[in-house]
């Protein structure tokens, strides 16, 4: 790990594999995760892919951002400097249901400079979920969320950690450990609170139409909080994407089962590098 001055904050970021990747791979978390969500994956695509990973302002060990900004213009200003900080000419963005809002929305600002999405459980459209996570549903009560700047008890984690699976018997204490702990870094949970009173999910879902990249859409076919019929809609509404459901997964797919989701990353990825060689050839 390594902490990086990005846009006013310390950011804390992990940046593996290969230097000499022409569009490195940039894993974007959700709301109250952190970089570690990624850690299956990384393991596998760090042997043949530069892989960097981020605490997005807010959250893990980055913390919260100096000016209380967490609307999504905000964000995509901090991946834009993340990128130049890293002289990161062109990437893959790949993200998970907030962090797969970011990376679309970073795709359309910077059209030149993402080269290809992975949008995993994205969020983007007028949401209407089947099951909320507790975490979730306190931080965005005006009162309760007050008292979540105060405590969010390690049971309460784990209600919710679990609720995220579509096997909660995979969630370990190692893993609730995690999550809680970093809610305890300071500023992260009155964060929390700011980011859902910062923006509801859906303003304008017709830009999604406007995505014109290789897109892959992994979905968990037991995701209920962004259920799998969001999945359909951004394949419909993305030309020429691509459309993967894991039946037993939930709404972290990447987290819950990392060898079967990256498999479809690696074959994504593979003919993205093979039309790439077969351009440069024909040039």
């Amino acid at each position: 790990s390594v902490f990086v001055d990005v846009d006013g904050l310390r950011a804390h970021v992990r940046d593996e594999g290969p230097r000499d990747d022409p569009m490195p791979l940039v894993l974007l978390h959700g709301t109250a995760a952190s970089l570690h969500t990624w850690d299956g994956w990384t393991t596998t695509l760090v042997r043949e892919r530069r892989v960097i990973r981020v605490d997005l302002p807010g959250f893990g060990l980055t913390g919260p951002a100096p000016d209380a900004d967490y609307r999504i213009e905000r964000y995509v200003r901090f991946v834009t400097a993340l990128l130049d900080v890293l002289r990161i000419d062109r990437s893959v963005l790949a993200g998970n249901s907030f962090g797969g809002w970011l990376a679309w929305e970073t795709a359309l600002a910077l059209p030149d400079r993402v080269g290809a999405l992975v949008l995993v459980d994205a969020a983007g459209y007028p949401l209407e979920s089947e099951s909320v996570p507790i975490g979730f549903r306190i931080a965005r009560i005006p009162g309760l969320n007050r008292l979540a700047r105060v405590t969010l008890p390690r049971r309460l984690i784990e209600s919710s950690v679990r609720n995220t699976y579509g096997d909660p018997s995979r969630v370990t204490p190692a893993l609730v450990d995690r999550y809680y702990e970093l809610t305890l870094r300071e500023g992260n949970r009155a964060a929390l609170a700011r980011r859902f009173a910062a923006g509801r999910y859906g303003d304008d879902p017709a830009r999604i139409r406007d995505l014109e990249l290789p897109t892959l859409i992994l979905w968990g076919g037991r995701h209920r909080l962004i259920p799998p019929r969001y999945g359909d809609r951004f394949h419909r509404d993305i030309a020429g994407s691509q459309l993967v459901i894991f039946p037993a997964l939930g709404h972290v797919p990447h987290e819950e089962d990392p060898s079967a989701t990256v498999a479809a990353v690696r074959e994504f990825l593979s003919r993205i590098d093979a039309g790439a060689t077969a351009a440069r050839q024909a040039d």
